[in-house]
Order: C-alpha cells, then sequence, then structure tokens
C-alpha cells in the first residue's frame, strides 16, 4: 500500500493541477490596496465581470472587445488581468492608451499600486533580472517578459515592441496618426505570435465612427440578460424600459419586457447575480465581444434612481446628452444632422442685444476673427445655466497691421452695457485669432500689455483637443499664445443649435452673419483608412461668424464666475471695478 500510494503521488505530481479561470484568480490573488478603491482588499468581482474574465484568460479566445459605459469596473479588471499575466503567463505586454498623460495617470494610480499589493504579482517581479536598471515608469521587466505602457499619439512607441498580449484602453479616443491608425499598428506588433491575446475596451463616442463599436460588430456580440423576479424571462435592462413618476426620480423602476411587471431597484442586485451573458452571433469563433450598460452596474453611484436624476438634467442639452449617452448607457451619438439651416436660425431671432441684455446673461465674452482688411467680433452673454446669447457682431474696417485698428477693438473690448437688474457688464474675456502666420505677431503685441484683462491670442487646432488650453512650445516673444481645440467647440455647437433654446439669437444680426455660422458640415471621411468626423466648407460661403463664435466659447473656459454673487453684485447697483492702489512713499530713513 506504501508503494502504491507513493507511485500515486509521484503521478499527481506529474499532472499540472487544473488551470484556474482568470476570474477564480483575480479574486483569489489581487488585493486593492487603499487609495485605489473605495473598499480596499481581495478583489470581489461582479457578476457580469467574470465571464469578461475568462474571456481573456481562454486560450482558445484570440480576441475581447467591450463596449462599456463608466462605473462597471473596467480599469481595475485590466489591471488584474495584466497582473494574470506577469504572474503566470510571461511574455511581452503591451498597453496602448490614448495620450501619455493617461499612461502615467494608469501606472501611477493602478499598476503600481495594485502590483505592489498583490503578493503573486510582487513575487513575479521581484527577480533582478542580473541588475538590469531598465525599469522605468512606464516598463517593466521580469522573467519571460516584459510589461509596456505606451501613447497612441506617437507611432514610433509602436514600432520597437513586438508583443503577444496586447491590451487596449479607451480606443475612441485614438486618432490616425501620420503612419495611420495606432490600432492596426498596435495589431501588427502580435503578428509573430500564433498565440497572441488582443484585448479591446472603450466607451463608445460617434456611433459612425467608433473604433470599438466596429470591433463589436465583428465579435459574437454579446449582451447581459437577468431574469425577471415576476416571470422568470430573462432580458436586457436597457434606457428604454426604465419608467418613473414624473418628477419623482426616487420612483425609478425597470418593466420586463415580457410580462411588463415593474420591477423596483431592490431587486437589482439578485437580478444582476443570477444574470448571464448571450451571444447574439455564436457562429463567430475566437472573437468575444461584450456591451453593457450602468443600468446592471452596482455601484452606489449608478442606482437606477441616481441615473435618472443625471438624465433629467442632461437631457437639456444635446452635449451633455450625449455624455449620458456615451457614458452611462455605453452607446454611440447620432448626431442631429450634418448641415445647419441658416433660415432656420435666423427665424429664431429676439428682440434683445448689447444695447438691451437680457436679465439672465450674467458674463459676457468675445470672439474675434483676424482678417487683412478688418476685425469681426461676436459677442456672447451666457445665463447661469450656461445658455449663449448672441448679443451682437461688430465688424472693425482697418489694416490689421495699422494701430487705429487694434485701438478701435480696445475701445469696443472696454464698452460696458447697462445691466436690466441694474449697473454694467462689459466683456470678461476674449480670444483674438492669431493662426494666420502674418498677423500673429500684431495680435500677440495687442494681447501682451492685455492679458489680465484675459484677452489672448489663440490658435485653433483640430482633433480631440481641450476647448483651450495654453501652448506648450518654447516661449516666444509677446503674448502667451493658446491652443483652441475648434473641432470639439464645433460638435458642441452643432448639437446645440439642434435644440432651439441652447444658443439664442439677437434680432440685430444681420441675415450674412447666419449663412456664416452655419458655412461649414460634418461629413465622415476615411482618413488612412479609418473613419473620422471633419467639419469641411460649404462651397461658396464664408465663415467669419462661425469662427467668431468658436472663439467667444473658448474664451469663456476661462471665466469663472460665481453667478449669485454676480446676480446680487448687479441688483445692488453693479459690479465694482477694483480701486487702483495709491502710491506709496517709502521714507529712506526706513530703508537705509
Amino acid at each position: 500500500m506504501e508503494i502504491e500510494q507513493v507511485l500515486s503521488n509521484a503521478l499527481r505530481a506529474l499532472i499540472p493541477p487544473p488551470r484556474l479561470r482568470l476570474s477564480e484568480w483575480i479574486e483569489s490573488e489581487v488585493v486593492l490596496p487603499e487609495g485605489v478603491s473605495a473598499q480596499p482588499g481581495p478583489v470581489q468581482l461582479w457578476p457580469f465581470q467574470r465571464e469578461i474574465a475568462d474571456a481573456i484568460g481562454d486560450p482558445a479566445i484570440e480576441r475581447v472587445t467591450l463596449v462599456k459605459p463608466v462605473r462597471v469596473g473596467f480599469t481595475t479588471l485590466l489591471t488584474s488581468a495584466v497582473a494574470s499575466f506577469v504572474a503566470n503567463e510571461p511574455a511581452p505586454i503591451l498597453c496602448l492608451l490614448p495620450a501619455e498623460a493617461d499612461c502615467r495617470d494608469y501606472m501611477v494610480s493602478d499598476v503600481e499600486p495594485i502590483f505592489a499589493a498583490s503578493p503573486a504579482v510582487a513575487k513575479a517581479l521581484a527577480y533582478d533580472l542580473d541588475g538590469d536598471d531598465r525599469n522605468t515608469l512606464m516598463s517593466r521587466r521580469f522573467p519571460g517578459g516584459s510589461l509596456k505602457v505606451v501613447a497612441a499619439k506617437a507611432p514610433r512607441n509602436l514600432r520597437r515592441h513586438n508583443v503577444r498580449v496586447l491590451f487596449m484602453d479607451e480606443v475612441d479616443g485614438m486618432e490616425a496618426t501620420s503612419e495611420g491608425s495606432p490600432i492596426l499598428l498596435a495589431e501588427k506588433r502580435t503578428l509573430s505570435f500564433p498565440d497572441r491575446k488582443i484585448v479591446m475596451g472603450s466607451t463608445p463616442v460617434h456611433e459612425e465612427t467608433s473604433n470599438v463599436l466596429r470591433a463589436f460588430a465583428d465579435s459574437d456580440a454579446r449582451i447581459y440578460e437577468v431574469p425577471c423576479p415576476e416571470c422568470g424571462a430573462f432580458a436586457e435592462i436597457l434606457w428604454d424600459a426604465i419608467r418613473w413618476d414624473e418628477g419623482k426620480p426616487e420612483t425609478a423602476r425597470w418593466q420586463c419586457p415580457h410580462c411588463a411587471a415593474e420591477i423596483a431597484e431592490r431587486h437589482k442586485p439578485k437580478m444582476v447575480a443570477q444574470g448571464q451573458w448571450r451571444a447574439t452571433r455564436p457562429e463567430v469563433q475566437g472573437h468575444a465581444g461584450f456591451q453593457l450598460n450602468a443600468l446592471v452596474s452596482l455601484h452606489a453611484n449608478a442606482s437606477w434612481p441616481q441615473l435618472v436624476r443625471e438624465f433629467l438634467s442632461a437631457k437639456k442639452d444635446p452635449t451633455t446628452l450625449q455624455t449620458f449617452v456615451n457614458t452611462i448607457l455605453g452607446q454611440g451619438w447620432t448626431g442631429a444632422g450634418d448641415e445647419l439651416d441658416d433660415s432656420e436660425l435666423a427665424g429664431r431671432n429676439e428682440p434683445f442685444g448689447l444695447d438691451a441684455l437680457p436679465e439672465d446673461v450674467l458674463t459676457i465674452a468675445a470672439g474675434i476673427d483676424t482678417q487683412h482688411d478688418r476685425l469681426e467680433c461676436t459677442l456672447i452673454g451666457y445665463a447661469k445655466d450656461e445658455t449663449a446669447f448672441i448679443l451682437g457682431h461688430r465688424v472693425i474696417w482697418g489694416q490689421w497691421d495699422h494701430h487705429e485698428t487694434w485701438a478701435e477693438l480696445d475701445d469696443l473690448l472696454k464698452t460696458k452695457w447697462k445691466h436690466p437688474l441694474g449697473g454694467s457688464l462689459g466683456v470678461e474675456a476674449a480670444a483674438i485669432d492669431a493662426g494666420d502666420g502674418g498677423t500673429m505677431e500684431a495680435v500677440k503685441a495687442f494681447c501682451a500689455p492685455r492679458q489680465r484683462r484675459r484677452i489672448m491670442a489663440i490658435k485653433g487646432v483640430s482633433g480631440t483637443r481641450p476647448f483651450i488650453e495654453p501652448s506648450r512650445g518654447r516661449k516666444t516673444k509677446g503674448a502667451r499664445l493658446w491652443l483652441v481645440g475648434v473641432d470639439g467647440i464645433k460638435t458642441t455647437i452643432f448639437a446645440r443649435l439642434s435644440r432651439a433654446g441652447s444658443i439664442r439669437f439677437s434680432d440685430d444680426l444681420p441675415p450674412v452673419w447666419y449663412e456664416q455660422l452655419a458655412s461649414e458640415r460634418e461629413v465622415t471621411r476615411y482618413v488612412r483608412g479609418q473613419p473620422q468626423r471633419r467639419f469641411e466648407r460649404v462651397p461658396g460661403r464664408r465663415a467669419e461668424a462661425l469662427d467668431c463664435v468658436v472663439y467667444a466659447i473658448a474664451a469663456r473656459q476661462v471665466v469663472h464666475v460665481n453667478f449669485e454673487e454676480r446676480y446680487a453684485q448687479l441688483r445692488a447697483g453693479g459690479i465694482q471695478d477694483r480701486p487702483k492702489p495709491k502710491n506709496v512713499y517709502r521714507s529712506k530713513f526706513l530703508t537705509g
């Protein structure tokens, strides 16, 4: 018996233990430290996360695509999956994120703390590779592999690496570079590995150009379905099935599409726990696709009443509604149309203007377009709810390099207009186009002594950029140059104009101004094989009004107003200018 036992034990030692599913390994080995999670300790995956994790760990599945909202824990899941490969399947691993800042934040806020707190991963990284000191913030080496986190904006980051495991996050924030799509470039780095793994996740942005939605369409397209507590039938929880009483978000409930029973929020945890993924295209093999929305999230801030409150606030403005659709519903946004109707816009004009300010206007910003024979200026007032009032448009005729031209603009920007509440309002920020190489120095020379008045020299830039940010280039003579993300602002303008009341027009504006506002249209073009949304000029139209509005919206971003205080100031008689400090003469006796 002893010999048989020894042989049995020896035989068992030769047979490797059964492979843990990735979800099981994560829950047994990965630890969330304090500061990374509101609930530090061993990771506890939510029910809908487990199959996603197991697909990532399944060697029979080459690709995993996740269309995700916020509040479903994808970052923790992604980091845990990376940790599993480091500890269990050492290989060259590449994580691709949109920008350098994203990479640094991900490494510092997620990867390093979680790896350090998880014993199995910390042990794998503890080996000293012959004194190798090439580990950096964005790169780690370990026996059998390496981990690199790189930004999609720099094509050179992708040329130097051959990897077996590729993780890509927020791919809808990645734009084509001079070398083509960074997603395709990254995938080419995996071609030498027959057992490669490609994991892609993102919140979708625009439906027609979404990278993650295109990838999901090529997958087996799984959706998460939960059982109805009343009839037991499985269904996906969708937004159009959420019901609530008028004015009472706290009454939010889900209506089952099978039996029409209305299910209260308190049933959600049990429903989600019993839920299951269903492949809507089971014929597809080797590519697992998952699509989620925040309605199944068990996050404290993702209850149905909370999401209804967010929707009621977001629906007032197309731009905030798009954010809700993208980040909560996990859906791509479809615009209201690709071209504006100038006659329809002109028909919305109302009896207000610079000489008859609406009571709601509490701050004013200006956008100035620079032409060689004139300056054009649109002035926009803003209400507490950010409704924009186009108050007026002024054309200053004169050569761009003449002192008199700029002096007249200075007088306009110093003008105060009477407010119906009392007192007066003036321009609190202005953005002046300096993008023309010939006029840049003149614009910067004008702005330099007026920077304290928030009069800024700007240059429009395309692509996914902030509305406005200071240039990071070498400091040049004169005023600081500010960069304006014109595509993002134009997208906002088009969305807001699709809903009357979000942008309102003075009846002082001439018809040609509306023609210029509607001078561009949104189109989808293929750039280096990748679809991109862009704005193109309608043939035969000038664009000064549109440019001025873009610049005025950019200028608005640098003005920080306490609207309650501003309202009280106007009611009390107006905004008082700060008194100039009096000259102080110091005695030489005190300083000698």
